[in-house]
């Protein structure tokens, strides 16, 4: 059974301690969050305390990819603490898909920092935006990309409509590697509340299911305001 989270990068404007932030987000629903380089200045031990009075669970985090590569060992041992199997790329810059030769390269990065991961039992997923889907020759940077690095993939619904292709076939397409799936809603390429926008969020969330993912992550860039989101994204999910 898919169960849901929110990215936490979609309340990093809410002027609150995290422990607060997390109460909101169990209160509103979720069975867990996936955290985005933010922890509100506490303890591995703390979160894992207060994630586990909640009985909220967390889904692998995204993590900066300086971290990934410098310090493997620091990122799982923090993110174990605090229950995550796994760690998310979650940005990589456009440069790095303008051509086949570039993503080829960006899949072996990839894989170097999927490889040291996989040493301590951890697995690494790559999370998209709209550049991966540049065109060249017959395919897509984002097609070269996932045909050639063994990570996981965690589609971002919302970048693969802006970019001009059907988020449900991507889900369906690359389904054994997908266990995450990125809700974000988008109107004609701006960021829009989940159900607001272009994105069939319905058929999403059944590719997601069809495929076995264990996630639906709801995730807004840029709310109007931080704390209501994070009520209608649970209520959104929870309808899907």
């Amino acid at each position: 059974m898919v169960r849901t989270a929110i990215n936490l990068y979609s309340v990093r404007e809410l002027d609150l301690p995290m422990a607060e932030i997390l109460e909101r987000c169990a209160a509103a629903g979720y069975d867990g969050v996936q955290f985005s380089g933010g922890f509100g200045g506490r303890s591995a031990e703390e979160l894992a305390d207060h994630l586990d009075d909640l009985d909220l669970a967390v889904t692998a985090s995204h993590v900066d990819v300086d971290d990934l590569e410098s310090d493997p060992a620091r990122v799982v041992d923090f993110h174990e603490t605090i229950g995550a199997d796994g760690a998310v790329v979650p940005w990589l810059g456009p440069e790095q898909f303008e051509s086949r030769a570039a993503t080829l390269e960006t899949a072996d990065r990839v894989d170097g920092m999927a490889a040291d991961l996989l040493d301590y039992g951890f697995a690494l997923h790559y999370h998209n935006h709209d550049h991966e889907f540049a065109a060249f020759d017959d395919t897509t940077g984002f097609e070269v990309f996932a045909d050639h690095t063994d990570a996981l993939l965690e589609p971002d619904v919302g970048w693969i409509e802006t970019a001009g292709h059907d988020p449900v076939e991507i889900v369906e397409r690359y389904g054994e590697r997908v266990e995450i799936v990125h809700m974000k809603d988008m109107d004609d390429g701006e960021f829009c509340e989940i159900g607001d926008g272009d994105v069939d969020m319905q058929a999403c969330a059944d590719a997601a299911r069809e495929v076995d993912a264990e996630w639906l992550v709801y995730e807004h860039d840029e709310p109007e305001d931080p704390a209501a989101s994070i009520d209608a994204g649970a209520e959104f999910l929870a309808g899907l």
